[in-house]
């Protein structure tokens, strides 16, 4: 006989099962056939493929604003437009929150704000990655000052977690204003063409301050953001190959700053032999290849996750595997504008750095550089502050870092790529090196000017002084006799030399001065 106590418990727990089902099911048919008419998927759609099957836990799906006016007392949807809670990816702990698109626009307001702090809070106390799957139209309006505040208290999270935990925004709509500092604040961001947009000030208002007639994808588009304003490091055409590519990525990360990245063991031997870069990199030092090859050639199975592909392509940054360990690289380009570092390629490079000496991953850098791009606007943007951006991220990095150097590497831009002289644990050179102030001709024409000038054939005397200068300071041994490179060898030897080095370097402990922080240029 059921008694009246166990009747009502009954009738609660079936309660309960209904304001649930009504959370997750959401608004109405009509707004989820609207998100699925763009495009685009609903929050729980997204979390269900970022996360392995079955293991999303939600947190407060039944939270609802308690604000009043504008008709917001009439209007009270469970979740208030963000979802949230923590699952898996590869079977470890990830916290996720996703907005909902299809109540208030994904619109930020008060209780929406206080769920993503609280699964912030979370993520930083359990130690593990925070990915946010953005799909809001800004603060809600309605909310005034209380939208703008749970902002702040975002953005404060965001700073508060960098380098302790990775965070990765992944962008699934429009995200204008305030929506889109959080993401800035991030470790990675990832967009969909055409779906999604970040900018700050939006298309009407552009028109109606400048004059200048222009779309949301032009204006703040994926393609735009991951080529040319260098937010996004990566764009994709469809939600589920961005959330599988999201997924990839955090297979490559360590759940936080304490933990090393998860180590998979390879079946491709530490010791292969890497003939093949001979034939790869030419000898001629102004003669261009592509590096993404000497990177396949070298690392586990030739894969590898590069980062920020479209933007600054004259500097390759990648995460990969070397004897299974996760490891960044650095690369110079030669296939676009001869590898030269410059403002775009220094501030690329210097982020990707100060990212893996955040997560103890270590960096090898790969050098083939001629030096930094000439010109006016060059110096008047600024290259002299963006180049040190670069510089101090490697002289600050106390992960292991090892150097290698293929061919030319003349002037600063030596010295900033990772070079003996700013900490370098291990610096290895191609007998194909070439390490001067400056390439061969140019250092004669102003060391040997005035012989050059006053000869009876001049192009002949140039000819003679530029050979004297690569016999005298610029073979391959000149560095290495001088105890700025601590071997030179055969391009064979590539994969097993670095991969040796980097094995006795894992145990490396730098000591650093005590200090709040530094003052890194910006």
């Amino acid at each position: 006989m059921i008694t009246d106590t166990a009747a009502a418990a009954s009738d609660r727990s079936a309660e309960l099962a209904q304001l649930k089902e009504k959370a997750a099911v959401g608004p109405d048919e009509q707004a989820t056939a609207r998100q699925h008419a763009k495009g685009k998927l609903t929050a729980r759609e997204r979390i269900g493929l970022l996360l392995d099957e079955s293991s999303f836990h939600e947190i407060e799906a039944l939270r609802r604003h308690r604000a009043s006016g504008f008709g917001l007392e009439n209007k009270r949807p469970y979740t208030d437009g963000v979802v949230t809670g923590w699952g898996t990816v590869h079977g470890r702990t990830v916290f996720v929150y996703a907005h909902d698109f299809r109540i208030f626009g994904g619109a930020l307001g008060e209780a929406h704000a206080t769920k993503i702090h609280k699964i912030m809070d979370m993520a930083l106390a359990a130690g593990a990655p925070l990915v946010s799957l953005n799909d809001g139209a800004g603060a809600r309006i309605q909310e005034g000052v209380t939208a703008l505040a749970g902002y702040g208290g975002i953005f404060r999270r965001n700073t508060l977690a960098s380098g302790v935990i990775p965070q990765i925004s992944v962008m699934l709509g429009p995200c204008a204003g305030g929506a889109a500092y959080s993401p800035a604040l991030t470790d990675f961001v990832f967009m969909v063409r055409e779906t999604s947009q970040m900018f700050i000030t939006g298309p009407d208002v552009v028109r109606a301050v400048t004059g200048e007639e222009i779309t949301q994808n032009g204006l703040g588009g994926a393609d735009v953001h991951a080529a040319v304003s260098g937010v996004a490091a990566f764009a994709h055409d469809d939600e589920a190959a961005c959330l599988e590519d999201v997924r990839f990525l955090l297979s490559l990360l360590p759940s936080n700053n304490r933990e090393t990245a998860p180590h998979q063991p390879s079946d491709d031997p530490a010791d292969r032999l890497t003939e093949a870069l001979q034939e790869i990199v030419p000898a001629s030092p102004n003669q261009a290849y592509d590096v993404r090859a000497v990177i396949e050639e070298i690392v586990d199975d030739g894969e590898y996750f590069e980062i920020q592909t479209d933007w600054a392509t004259n500097i390759v940054c990648a995460l990969t595997r070397l004897d299974g360990h996760v490891t960044g690289v650095v690369a110079n380009q030669p296939a676009a504008f001869a590898g030269v570092l410059d403002i775009h390629a220094s501030e690329k490079a210097a982020r990707f750095v100060q990212f893996c000496d955040a997560f103890s991953i270590p960096l090898v850098t790969l050098v083939d550089v001629p030096g930094f791009l000439p010109g006016v606007d060059q110096e008047h943007g600024g290259v002299i502050r963006h180049g040190a951006k670069l510089l101090y991220a490697y002289c600050n990095a106390t992960v292991p870092r090892v150097q290698l150097i293929m061919r030319k590497a003349y002037g600063g831009a030596y010295i900033v790529m990772d070079s003996r002289s700013i900490g370098a644990d291990i610096s290895l050179a191609w007998p194909t090196n070439e390490i001067a102030v400056m390439g061969a001709e140019g250092a004669a024409n102003v060391i040997f000017r005035r012989e050059i000038t006053a000869a009876d054939d001049p192009d002949a005397v140039r000819a003679q002084k530029i050979k004297q200068y690569q016999t005298e300071l610029m073979h391959p041994y000149y560095a290495a006799e001088r105890g700025l490179v601590d071997d030179v060898i055969d391009p064979a030897a590539t994969r097993s030399t670095i991969i040796g080095a980097l094995a006795m370097l894992r145990s490396k402990y730098a000591d650093i001065p005590s200090r709040k922080h530094g003052n890194p240029p910006v």
